[in-house]
């Protein structure tokens, strides 16, 4: 069996996901928490459920999307995975940060880039990297075929799409994405966004006024 459960991160009202199976190992995505209570409720939940760790998935590298990533690649000792597209943003970060209001946050190093189409398997896990520019250059969601489960970052939300009104976005490729990679995927996957509630792919190709199957 495979877990998932999100919390609600930073002023932006970030998800960021577990994913675990029943011999504990796990994954992190989009780690987004900032505060020490954020990050204290994270730990206590982790150590509750015994999870382990191996990776830190990240689907692009828009600030509120990373605050945590440095937090856990310290405290757990594992990698930090992104698009090589998304580099810009990353080194970006900081001015992000400054802009933003965040003062305390920690620049993290990419331990690993994904490769469009790679398999990534932790465990009982494995995870399709599908490659979705627009929102973000690198943008990449997760697929994990055997719970029918997408976590697709800011590309799909419940009756909505990804902003694409920031530099590096591009409106045409993300409607792209959406039709090519996320609603030829079976209708009954469930979508994990990065804000809001989960979705599915047969509400969003009948009920999204963005962007119709």
């Amino acid at each position: 069996m495979i877990y998932q459960q999100a919390f609600t991160c930073n002023p932006f009202q970030e998800n960021t996901y577990f994913v675990w199976d029943d011999a504990g190992n796990g994954v992190v995505i989009d780690p987004g928490c900032y505060t020490y209570a954020e990050r204290k409720v994270m730990q206590d939940f982790i150590e509750s459920k015994s999870i382990k760790l191996q990776y830190i998935l990240n689907t692009h590298a828009h600030i509120d999307h990373i605050l945590g990533v440095a937090y856990f690649q310290q405290t757990y000792k594992i990698p930090f995975c992104l698009h090589p597209l998304d580099k810009p943003l990353l080194d970006d970060a900081s001015n992000r940060a400054e802009v933003y209001g965040f003062p305390h946050y920690q620049t993290a190093m990419v331990d690993r880039w994904f490769v469009n189409n790679e398999q990534i398997q932790v465990g009982a896990m494995k995870f399709n990297v599908l490659f979705v520019p627009g929102h973000a250059p690198g943008h990449v969601a997760f697929y994990e075929a055997s719970m029918g489960w997408v976590f697709d970052g800011d590309v799909l939300f419940k009756q909505s799409i990804g902003r694409t009104d920031f530099p590096l976005c591009n409106h045409t490729d993300l409607l792209s994405s959406i039709k090519n990679q996320l609603y030829t995927l079976p209708e009954e996957t469930l979508v994990f966004p990065g804000h809001g509630p989960a979705t599915s792919i047969a509400e969003e190709k009948m009920n999204n006024p963005f962007v119709k199957a």
